[in-house]
Formats: structure tokens, C-alpha cells, sequence
């Protein structure tokens, strides 16, 4: 090969590889070009965060994505340290174990005492706080008490205390907390909520599925919306509000969101409302919110300005109380509802067979009515047919208990015992649709509440009435078995009032116990009673035995033991 030749290969290969490296070094040139337009474009949507579950990392970052001058550190809450005693009480049981602890014990008494050396005791520093730098435990933090200190996703509690949490904070608290796993409780005391951020953590609430306690003490919100944190969809089972600000305003939503006609809280198990402004208006709503709820077993009023006439509405809930026109008619509707469900249904293929132009009920009745406008008997054959339906009235109307068809359903039944007769009658008619001869002895209250116990949740409305001065009374609630009216303004006749429900709700538990044991504790001290009044000495004589905590005095020994 000519050496010629060999130069001209050369150079074409040097050249190839030389516009390589220039091709390379352009691509990449704009490769980084483009990735810092890209960082500089600051109209860009960033993708999307999905929080891990992980609290502290998924916080960090959605606040930084907030552009959050300030990040609230993410820290464990502080717990008392543990006594000497529990060190001692738990004991190693294996017995290598036991020689190690042994081993330290005789290490740790060999040591000198610094307090003997010198000959002065020696003041040593506390174990029961941790030093830590100067205004940093009044910085902004998160607190949380976790399942496993190892895990950083099994967060169960979280404590947030004296800094304010606004709308974008709460934005990022309601990304974070649905993924949590294992949340039950949150604490947010002091911490600035307004209308706007109790919204959006009413809306938050539904999607934590292990949530059961809130505690949001000390947030005065002008709203007072706070009945949406215990909407029909919110998992809440302990709900505190102390010093919250609730006025008469704030207990008539809650009273509405415990319990109406239409929809009742079956999840809301405790309620505690002390240190407001609830005044005697306020107290009437929430005891009409307890006419409905069969759920709520304790509710703290303590601290409010609660007087003799709120009072005596709190009693009359708990032991029996007057329908309205609207709970009379769901009561009705109730009944129909539960009693009758083939009300709709149409008549059997005989029926049909039997009646050509309609069903033989409505021809009887018909048939019925103009024959008592002619003033004779509806048993006599005026149809001209001859059939079947003619006997089957003729039959009817010669039997001694005056029995109507079965198959009937349009007329009303007669009753000549009485106006409270008539009116449980009515009741009876819509819930069953069915007259029968042999329940004289029976009342017929216990008729409805056996056509309303099919259910799982029994309807207040569906309980046994009793009609009495026009007015239909039916029991009160007996499953509140903890009522706190401490340091209000109750008087004698306040305290007169929940006596005479006290009494009246042993009587109905003695009776039957299957709607609640009725109320266990309650709570009078510092009202405007003195301490010598007779009612609030019969008051706490006659709860104290129902109170669980409470021990009898040990009986003393007779005769025996001095024989």
C-alpha cells in the first residue's frame, strides 16, 4: 500500500472524529439549555405530589412546594419520664440476663457516691425535663405519638398547640392526613381556625377512615360552623369544644347536627361543650336534639350560662316528653312504613278472579258507605252478581267480633273506648292494616313497639306512647348515662326538675332495660343552689349508688364480731 494512500485514510478517520465530538458537544449544549429553561420558567405546573403515608416527609415537601418560608418540625411529643419503680417491676427472666443486671448492680454500687466524697450533698440536675434552647419550645411544631418509633408511617396521634394554622397550612394537613393509616386522634388547641379552614377540615374529616377523636379546644370561630364536623358522613366518636365561644347560635346548629326528624348522628359517642355561652335557648336545642339521638352516652355542659328553664327542657328529654305535629306524623309514617310493607302490593290471582271491574275491598266498602246513607244493612245482595263476595259479607257481619274482611284495607276501624283509644287505633291501623278480636287485653302500645322492633335501629318515635291532656308522651333518653351541668346558673326549681326525671327514668328501667340503663352520673356542683338544699341532697342520694364509680362505705361488723 502507497504511504500516500495510508496519510489521506488517516486524515478522513481523525476528521470523522473530530465531528463526532463537535456533534456531541452541541447535543449536549442544548440538552442543558433546555433543562435551565425549564428550571427558570416559573410558569410551569410542577407534577402533582402523592403523599406515601410517610407524615414527616410528605409534610416537608408539600410545604416547600408552598414556597413555606417557615417549616414546622415534624417531633415526637414529650413523654414523663418512667419512675424507678416500673424500672424495678420489670425484671429480666432469663438467666444470662439476670447475671448481666447483676453484674451493672455491683458495678453501680461499687461506684462512689459524689455526694460522700465531699462531705456535702450535692445537688444533682433534675431527670424529669430536657434544656433546650431559648424560645424553642414556643416555636411552630408538629407533635406526634406514633405505633412504632421505627416506622415513620404509623403516626397515630398528632398534637398541634398555640400557632395558627391557615388556609394554605390546612391545605396541606388535608393531603397528608387521608393517607395516614393509623390516625385516630387530633389535637389542635389554640391554633387560629376560622370559618373557612373548619370547612375545609369538615371536608378533610370523611376520607380518615380511622378517625375517631377531635379535639379542637380553644378556637373561637365567629362562623360557628362547627356543626359540619359532625356530619353525616364524618367518622367522629369524641368531639371537644371547650372554650370554643359557642353561643345560642352555635347550639342550635349542633342540636340540629345530633338529632331531628329527619336524620340523627348514629356515630357521635361523646360531646363536650364546657367553657362557652350557652344559655337556656341553646341547652332547648340540644335537648331537642337528644329527643332523636340514641347514640351520645356523655355530654359536658359545665361552665355555660345554663339557667332553671334550660334545666327543666334537659329533664323532660331524659325522662318523657310531648310529640310535635311534624314527629306525630313521622311517627305515623314510621309505622306504615314498618308494618305494612305489602300495602302496595296488588290482590291475589283468586281475588282477581272473583272481582272483574276492581278489587272486592274497595266494592265492599263502597258498597258499605251507601248502604249506611240508606240506613240498612250492608249484608243484604243489592249488587245483582251473587257471587262469592256477597257470602263472604253476609259471614262478616254475623260474626260476634264484627270482623272485616282481611283482604281489606281502605276503611277505618271503630272503637268506642275513648279519645286515647281512637288515636292509638289510628296508629295501629296505618302500622298494620289488620284488625284482630283477640288483643283486647293487650294495649296497644305494646303492639307498636313490637311492629317496630324488626329494625336494628329502633326510631324514638315508634316508642310506647301514652295519651295523655291531648298530648302524645312517649319515654325520653336513656342512653346519656353522663351529664355534666356544673358551675352554671341552675336553681331549686331546676335541680327539682332532673330530680323528678331521675325518679321517672328508675321506674322505666326497672320496667324494661333494653332502651338504656338510663343516666348514671350527673354533674350540679357550684350552680345557684346552696349547699344545704334539700333537692340537691335528694339529688345526690339518689345518684350516688348509680354512679359506677362509687364504692359503698364498708359495713361495720354487729353483734357477731363482738361476740
Amino acid at each position: 500500500m502507497k504511504p500516500g494512500r495510508t496519510k489521506t485514510t488517516l486524515y478522513a478517520i481523525a476528521n470523522r472524529v473530530k465531528m463526532g465530538k463537535k456533534v456531541e458537544k452541541s447535543l449536549k449544549e442544548k440538552n442543558q439549555s433546555a433543562v435551565s429553561q425549564d428550571e427558570d420558567d416559573p410558569n410551569k405546573t410542577p407534577e402533582p405530589y402523592n403523599c406515601t403515608g410517610n407524615f414527616q416527609a410528605d409534610f416537608t415537601e408539600l410545604c416547600k412546594r408552598n414556597n413555606m418560608a417557615v417549616i414546622p418540625p415534624v417531633v415526637h411529643r414529650a413523654r414523663p419520664p418512667t419512675s424507678q419503680s416500673q424500672v424495678e417491676s420489670s425484671k429480666p427472666e432469663k438467666g444470662k440476663e439476670k447475671g448481666k443486671t447483676s453484674a451493672q448492680q455491683q458495678q453501680s454500687e461499687a461506684e462512689p457516691d459524689p455526694e460522700l466524697l465531699e462531705g456535702e450533698p450535692v445537688e444533682q440536675p433534675p431527670k424529669t425535663f430536657v434544656l433546650k434552647e431559648k424560645f424553642e419550645y414556643f416555636k411552630p411544631s408538629v407533635q406526634v405519638e406514633m405505633e412504632n418509633y421505627d416506622k415513620p408511617d404509623t403516626v397515630t396521634e398528632i398534637f398541634i398547640r398555640g400557632w395558627k394554622i391557615d388556609e394554605t397550612m390546612m391545605a396541606t394537613f388535608a393531603q397528608c392526613w387521608p393517607v395516614m393509616e393509623k390516625l385516630h386522634t387530633i389535637n389542635l388547641w389554640n391554633t387560629g381556625l376560622a370559618g373557612e379552614t373548619l370547612t375545609m377540615m369538615a371536608n378533610c374529616i370523611p376520607n380518615i377512615v380511622n378517625l375517631r377523636t377531635l379535639i379542637v379546644d380553644g378556637n373561637c370561630v365567629e362562623a360557628e360552623n362547627w356543626h359540619e364536623l359532625i356530619s353525616e358522613e364524618s367518622p367522629l366518636q369524641n368531639l371537644s369544644l371547650r372554650h370554643c365561644g359557642i353561643t345560642d347560635k352555635g347550639a342550635q346548629s349542633l342540636g340540629t347536627a345530633i338529632g331531628s326528624v329527619k336524620k340523627v348522628n348514629m356515630k357521635l359517642i361523646s360531646l363536650n361543650l364546657a367553657g362557652n355561652m350557652i344559655g337556656d335557648l341553646g341547652a332547648e336545642h340540644i335537648a331537642m336534639g337528644l329527643r332523636m339521638n340514641r347514640t351520645l352516652m356523655s355530654l359536658s355542659l359545665a361552665s355555660n350560662q345554663i339557667k332553671d328553664k334550660g334545666a327543666i327542657k334537659l329533664g323532660e328529654v331524659l325522662s318523657r316528653f310531648p310529640l310535635s305535629h311534624e314527629e306525630v306524623v313521622e311517627r305515623r309514617k314510621q309505622f306504615s312504613e314498618k308494618g305494612s310493607p305489602d300495602r302496595n302490593k296488588s290482590p291475589p290471582p283468586s281475588r282477581r278472579a272473583d272481582s272483574k271491574d276492581r278489587p272486592g275491598s274497595v266494592r265492599s266498602s263502597s258498597h258499605a258507605d251507601k248502604d249506611k246513607k240508606a240506613g240498612k244493612p250492608s249484608g243484604k245482595k243489592k249488587d245483582g252478581k251473587g257471587g262469592k263476595d256477597a257470602k263472604e259479607e253476609e259471614k262478616h257481619d254475623k260474626t260476634k267480633g264484627g270482623k272485616k274482611e282481611k283482604e281489606e284495607k281502605g276503611g277505618q276501624k271503630k272503637d268506642s273506648r275513648g279519645g286515647k283509644a281512637s288515636i292509638a287505633a289510628d296508629t295501629k291501623t296505618a302500622g298494620k292494616g289488620k284488625g284482630k278480636g283477640k288483643d283486647k287485653g293487650k294495649g296497644p302500645a305494646v303492639q307498636e313497639v313490637e311492629d317496630a322492633g324488626a329494625s336494628d335501629f329502633v326510631n324514638p318515635l315508634t316508642d310506647a306512647a301514652d295519651f295523655i291532656d291531648g298530648q302524645l308522651l312517649v319515654a325520653g333518653n336513656r342512653v346519656l348515662i353522663n351529664l355534666n351541668l356544673s358551675r352554671n346558673c341552675i336553681g331549686e326549681h331546676g335541680l327539682a326538675a332532673l330530680l323528678k326525671a331521675m325518679q321517672y327514668q328508675t321506674t322505666l328501667t326497672h320496667d324494661s332495660k333494653s332502651s338504656g340503663t338510663g343516666l348514671m352520673r350527673i354533674g350540679v356542683y357550684k350552680n345557684k343552689v346552696s349547699t344545704d338544699s334539700e333537692v340537691l341532697a335528694k339529688l345526690t342520694e339518689f345518684m350516688m349508688p348509680k354512679d359506677p364509680f362509687y364504692k359503698p362505705p364498708p359495713q361495720t361488723p354487729d353483734g357477731d364480731s363482738n361476740s
